[in-house]
C-alpha cells in the first residue's frame, strides 16, 4: 500500500515534529512519500491513500483547493480524514451545526458574505470581540477589537465582507489566563490534551505568535464534552481535534480540526506512534 503524506510548498519536507512519521510508517510496511498537495507534478492515481498534514496554505487557496479536493474524488483516491469530513470542516459554519445539537460554542454571529449585518444587534456587554473569516487557520485575517472601533473594521474589512463569510465572537479574557484546551483523538479514542496560552498582550495562541503550549491531564467531565462533539460529526474521524475554552466547567467549543491539525507530536513525541498505530488499524479494518 502506498500512502502519501500531504503538505504544502512552504513546508516541502513537513513540519520537523511530522517527519518522524515517514520512517514510523515504513517500519509498518507502508511505501509511504511526502506530497505538496497542489504540485502539478504528481500522479495522484500512483497512491492508495493520502494523509492530510500540513497543508497549511489551503485558506489562502481557496477555490484551488476545492478543485483539488473534488479532482482526488473523482479518482476515488482514499483519504484520511475521509473527503466527507473535510469538506465539512472547510468552512467554520458547520459550528451552527454543532450548535443545534446541543454543543456549548463561543456566542457567535455569522456573517454572510454580501449580506447586511447590523452591529447593532451585538450584545452591549460585548465589550471587546474577534472577527474571523469562515474559510481560514492560524489566524489568518482574524482581528480582536473593541467594540467602539466596529466603524473602523467595518470600513477595512468591507473588500473581504463581499468576498468571505465571517464568524463574530465575544472575546472571553479566559483566553489570556485559563488558556485554550485542545483534546485529540485517534479513530474515536482520547490520545491526548494540550493547553496553549498566549504571550501577554496577545490573543493568538498559535506558536507562531509565541503560544506556550503544555500537556494536561483534562477532568474526566470535560473530556466526556470532547467526546461528545466526535458524536455530532457527519462520518467517523481517524483523527480529530477539538478546541475551546473550559469555564465554570464547561467546554466552549471554538473549533473541530479535522484537516491539518497540529497534533502537537512536539510536545508529546511519543504519540506520534499512536497516530501511525491508529492509521494502521484504520487501513487494516477498510
Amino acid at each position: 500500500m502506498k500512502i502519501a503524506l500531504l503538505t504544502c510548498s512552504k513546508y516541502p519536507d513537513l513540519l520537523e515534529a511530522d517527519q518522524i512519521l515517514v520512517p514510523l510508517l515504513q517500519q509498518k510496511g507502508f511505501e509511504t512519500e511526502i506530497a505538496i498537495w497542489d504540485d502539478p507534478k504528481i500522479n495522484w492515481r500512483q497512491f492508495d491513500y493520502l494523509i492530510f498534514r500540513n497543508t497549511w496554505d489551503y485558506y489562502e487557496k481557496e477555490s484551488n483547493f476545492r478543485a483539488w479536493l473534488d479532482e482526488i474524488k473523482s479518482l476515488k483516491i482514499q483519504t484520511l480524514n475521509p473527503l466527507t469530513l473535510i469538506q465539512w470542516n472547510l468552512h467554520k459554519f458547520y459550528l451552527k451545526s454543532l450548535a443545534e445539537k446541543g454543543i456549548p460554542i463561543l456566542k457567535t454571529y455569522f456573517i454572510e458574505k454580501g449580506k447586511p449585518f447590523n452591529f447593532k444587534d451585538v450584545p452591549l456587554s460585548w465589550e471587546e470581540l474577534v472577527l474571523k473569516p469562515a474559510f481560514s487557520a492560524g489566524s489568518y485575517l482574524t482581528v480582536k477589537f473593541k467594540r467602539e472601533d466596529w466603524p473602523t473594521i467595518q470600513k477595512d474589512y468591507a473588500g473581504h465582507f463581499i468576498e468571505k463569510d465571517f464568524l463574530l465572537q465575544e472575546f472571553l479574557p479566559e483566553i489570556q489566563t485559563l488558556g485554550e484546551s485542545s483534546f485529540i483523538f485517534f479513530n474515536g479514542d482520547y490520545s491526548h490534551a494540550i493547553n496553549k496560552k498566549p504571550v501577554k498582550n496577545d490573543f493568538r495562541v498559535q506558536i507562531q505568535y509565541g503560544g506556550q503550549y503544555v500537556s494536561i491531564k483534562p477532568d474526566t467531565a470535560i473530556l466526556d464534552q470532547a467526546r461528545k462533539v466526535l458524536e455530532t460529526l457527519p462520518a467517523p474521524s481517524m483523527y480529530a481535534r477539538v478546541d475551546g475554552i473550559v469555564s465554570d466547567g464547561t467546554l466552549k467549543v471554538m473549533e473541530v480540526e479535522l484537516i491539518e491539525p497540529d497534533l502537537y507530536f512536539r510536545v508529546l513525541p511519543e504519540t506520534a506512534q499512536d497516530f501511525v498505530d491508529a492509521i494502521e488499524q484504520c487501513l487494516k479494518s477498510s
